[in-house]
């Protein structure tokens, strides 16, 4: 099985409502989707989705260094026996992009459009290679950034859908009072998270946390921005709220930076940023091997085929706490796939069962959505 061509499609796809937090608000999807073709004619689909934040990728430097670096090193290649994450991690080389901590985004991208086209060719489903440990997987709601009678609004209607898991974001003067609230709206049978995306100081993170402790806080993600771990440990020690880290936690050095210095109760262990599938399940590996606990998250904005894998990681962990993602036309004005990866009452998704990453992809809605395209060849 040799790759031959892949085509490259940068979204625009407008929400459903502005998702907003600490760093940023999104209006629409911006993520880049990977479709490759073999010489026998199958296709895969992957997508990643670029962060400056978070790996230091735009659309734009991901699109280039996918064009320039990474294709031309597998095109016309004969890649690893259908469904060996190992060997197709291996196969896909590693790279460097200027001015970025690690092109993620764009390996995320094509590692799964390699494995997608694999397993499609011969028909088999990603649990042939991803055995599930779960019949279904449970998401958790999140509350957008925005006034305090909005967050509560949010939180009511996830309680009235039976959501079990919520997660809000702060990093605001009004922290506080808007997480109080949310409490009370949620009542105490729901599970409370916290986001700030790095927003607060070391200080302000021991003034929130030590407030809203009694409220029943089950982990801080990302309390404090990307910097030292020690700072993380400092901060693991001074407060009862767990410490998350999403930002943190890039690459493989990360985690083991981060397990060193005993600096994280949880890893948010999310494919795009972390390099892909095998990287995903290497970086959630080590935490569990010292018992650090895994949330499997999401990218704003992803399409079906990120929520797809997403999902296929989440059912295969030994062991995963909390689940983001899938939000599908929840958020998105229009989703890419022909099945849809919603999930529904109570947060509850089944498994995806169909060959590849178990979705069909409709390629007329990426070209309809898509502000850039670009077609690559074994020639270039």
């Amino acid at each position: 099985m040799r790759l031959v061509g892949a085509t490259l499609y940068a979204l625009r796809i407008p929400f459903v409502e502005a998702f907003s937090h600490s760093a940023t608000e999104r209006r629409w999807s911006d993520s880049v989707v990977v479709r490759v073709r073999d010489d026998a004619g199958t296709e895969g689909f992957g997508e990643g989705a670029p962060r400056p934040y978070v790996t230091g990728e735009t659309v734009e430097t991901m699109l280039e260094h996918l064009g320039r670096d990474l294709w031309p090193r597998v095109a016309g290649r004969d890649l690893p026996p259908a469904g060996h994450l190992p060997g197709l991690a291996t196969f896909l080389p590693e790279t460097y992009l200027a001015g970025a901590l690690a092109p993620n985004a764009a390996r995320a991208a094509l590692e799964l459009a390699m494995l997608d086209c694999a397993l499609r060719r011969v028909g088999r489903p990603m649990a042939s290679v991803l055995p599930p440990r779960r019949t279904r997987v449970t998401y958790s709601g999140v509350v957008t950034a925005g006034s305090v009678e909005r967050a509560v609004q949010h939180a009511r209607r996830m309680r009235a859908i039976g959501m079990r898991h919520v997660k809000v974001k702060v990093g605001f003067d009004d922290d506080v009072a808007r997480v109080t609230a949310v409490r009370e709206a949620l009542g105490p049978g729901v599970t409370l998270r916290l986001d700030a995306n790095g927003a607060w100081t070391f200080e302000r993170a021991v003034a929130v946390l030590d407030a809203v402790a009694p409220l029943g806080i089950a982990a801080v993600e990302q309390p404090l921005p990307r910097g030292p771990v020690d700072d993380l440990a400092r901060l693991r020690q001074a407060t009862p709220v767990p410490v998350m880290v999403d930002e943190s936690l890039v690459t493989e050095a990360d985690a083991d930076a981060l397990i060193e210095a005993k600096a994280a109760d949880f890893f948010n262990v999310r494919i795009s940023k972390c390099g892909g599938l095998a990287r995903s399940l290497a970086i959630a590996a080590r935490g569990s091997a010292v018992g650090v606990g895994v949330q499997v998250g999401s990218q704003v904005g992803e399409t079906a085929i990120l929520s797809a894998a997403g999902r296929h990681l989440a059912a295969a962990l030994p062991e995963v706490t909390f689940v983001e993602g899938s939000f599908g036309t929840l958020l998105l004005a229009e989703d890419v796939s022909v099945e849809s990866v919603r999930f529904g009452h109570r947060g509850e998704a089944p498994l995806l069962t169909g060959p590849g990453l178990g979705i069909r992809v409709v390629e007329e809605r990426l070209r309809r959505r898509a502000i850039t395209v670009r077609e690559l060849s074994t020639e270039g």
